[in-house]
C-alpha cells in the first residue's frame, strides 16, 4: 500500500513534512493523523492540504489542494454546486496520465467517489476552486497516484 512512501523515513525517527518544491505551497506543519495503524491519505478542507499517512501513523507527504468552490454549475444538462464531499472514501479507480472528463482534463486522476478524483492540475490556488474534485500539483500527481493503490483510504473533512 503506502508503505512504498514510508521506505522514505528511517526506522526509529520521527518523520519530517516533505513538502513538494516545485509548485507546491509550503504552509505550517501538519497535524496528527487523524487515524493511525494503516496507510491512508487524509484531506483537510479548510486548510486545503492533503497529508499522505504511512503504516506506521507517519505523516510522510503533505501537499495543497484546491477544492470545491461552492459555486452553482451546469454540465451535462445538471446545475449543482460545486462541492467536495466529507466522509471517508476509498479508491476505486484510477487512470494513468491524462483523462479528459466533462468538465475538463485530468493528470493521473484517483476516484474517491463517483465522479469526485483527487488529480494534477496546472491551477491550485490556495482556497477553494474546482467542481468539486481535488485538485493537486502536477509535480506531485503521478507520485501520489502511484502510492495509492486501489482500496486506500482516503479521509475527507
Amino acid at each position: 500500500m503506502l508503505s512504498l512512501v514510508a521506505a522514505n523515513v528511517q526506522a526509529g525517527q520521527a518523520s519530517q513534512r516533505v513538502v513538494e518544491k516545485s509548485g507546491a505551497r509550503a504552509g505550517p506543519l501538519p497535524p496528527a493523523p487523524r487515524e493511525v495503524g494503516y496507510a491512508h491519505v487524509e484531506v483537510d478542507l479548510s486548510r486545503q492540504r492533503l497529508s499522505v499517512v504511512d503504516d506506521f501513523g507517519s505523516v510522510v507527504k503533505t501537499l495543497p489542494v484546491s477544492s470545491g468552490s461552492g459555486k452553482w454549475f451546469t454540465s451535462e444538462g445538471r446545475t449543482r454546486r460545486a462541492i467536495t464531499p466529507r466522509g471517508r472514501f476509498t479508491v476505486d479507480r484510477k487512470i494513468a496520465g491524462w483523462h479528459k472528463s466533462p468538465l475538463g482534463m485530468l493528470y493521473y486522476p484517483i476516484f474517491i467517489n463517483r465522479g469526485v478524483a483527487i488529480h494534477g492540475s496546472r491551477s491550485v490556488p490556495p482556497r477553494p476552486a474546482s467542481h468539486g474534485c481535488i485538485r493537486i500539483p502536477m509535480s506531485v500527481a503521478k507520485e501520489i497516484f502511484d502510492v495509492t493503490p486501489i482500496g486506500t483510504v482516503v479521509l475527507v473533512r
